[in-house]
């Protein structure tokens, strides 16, 4: 299944662009594999604001930060997980504007073997002031953002609906450019595919990653995405009926034509795909789970 993926948009490193009448975006130049041109770091409001995935402490981003709030406050900062690339600078930035950090909360289970090679990694010291759940409310000045937990990339993803403008700020659950990661035992495919359906059922108008451009054509992309995780899972039932049993067979198999710098993360989301047909009856293994364990239909 064909994703519709949107991969070009204007921008300027440091500068904060105007998006809509209350949404401003600095994007960090921390570009790679899995940031895509850089984090996009989302400014709600006027002169008081929320500041969502402050991304990393570079000087160069702290210094646009600072520039793009001069004359303003900060109110609040929102995460929308720990990963290096969203949550280093928030409580650098909350101090300086005597605020709070908001978020979900510590990664509760570390990476399967060790550890997912991702650019970015994880923000293991990352610990938000105020811990959120799904539902809750922040109001600001002249804007009202809930949070939607979307376990699925990491078990503590939370996605932020700016109610004024039916937007959602999608963190990494969502992104234009790309698939998300799903990566076990934090990640789990079966929450993503149902956090997935919790985002279409809500109908946004627009959806607003922090990595790549804005999805503008929600509902069909949304449902792209989830028929590609479907279709994924087929592919892999198909792998697994032709001789392959081994995760790094199955990869480099269906991702020949992908950067090899992802398989590892592909890896990863292969796993993800085999414990959910596991856990729903489809696939059989002799032990548990894990990258080096080999699989068989069921």
């Amino acid at each position: 299944m064909s994703i519709p993926f949107v991969r070009t948009f204007d921008f300027d490193y440091g500068v904060a662009a105007q998006l809509s009448p209350l949404v401003q975006r600095v994007i960090a130049d921390n570009p790679g594999p899995f940031t895509y041109t850089g984090t996009g770091v989302f400014i709600i409001g006027g002169k008081s604001v929320c500041v969502i995935d402050p991304g990393p402490t570079t000087p160069d981003h702290m210094a646009a930060i600072d520039r793009a709030l001069v004359g303003r406050t900060v109110s609040h900062v929102l995460v929308t997980h720990h990963h290096a690339d969203h949550s280093p600078l928030a409580k650098p930035l909350a101090a300086k504007h005597g605020c709070k950090v908001y978020g979900y909360g510590l990664l509760p289970i570390p990476p399967q073997d060790g550890g997912i090679s991702l650019e970015a990694g994880d923000d293991l010291t990352f610990k938000p002031d105020v811990e959120i759940r799904d539902g809750h409310v922040i109001k600001g000045d002249g804007w009202t953002i809930e949070a939607i937990h979307t376990p699925g990339h990491t078990s503590n993803h939370l996605c932020y609906a700016l109610q004024e403008e039916n937007t959602l700020f999608s963190g990494d659950h969502i992104m234009g450019w790309s698939t998300s990661v799903v990566s076990p035992p934090d990640g789990h495919m079966g929450d993503y595919l149902a956090s997935l359906n919790t985002v279409l059922d809500r109908d946004f108008d627009i959806i607003r990653p922090t990595h790549g451009p804005a999805i503008i054509k929600v509902r069909p992309f949304v449902q792209a995405y989830i028929d590609h995780r479907l279709a994924r899972e087929n592919q892999i039932l198909g792998a697994l009926d032709s001789g392959l049993n081994s995760i790094s067979d199955i990869v480099a198999l269906l991702y020949k034509d992908v950067d090899k710098r992802l398989h590892p993360a592909a890896a990863h989301s292969v796993l993800s795909h085999m414990i959910h047909l596991r856990e729903t009856g489809r696939v059989t293994a002799d032990g548990p789970d894990g990258l080096r364990q080999e699989y068989q239909p069921a």
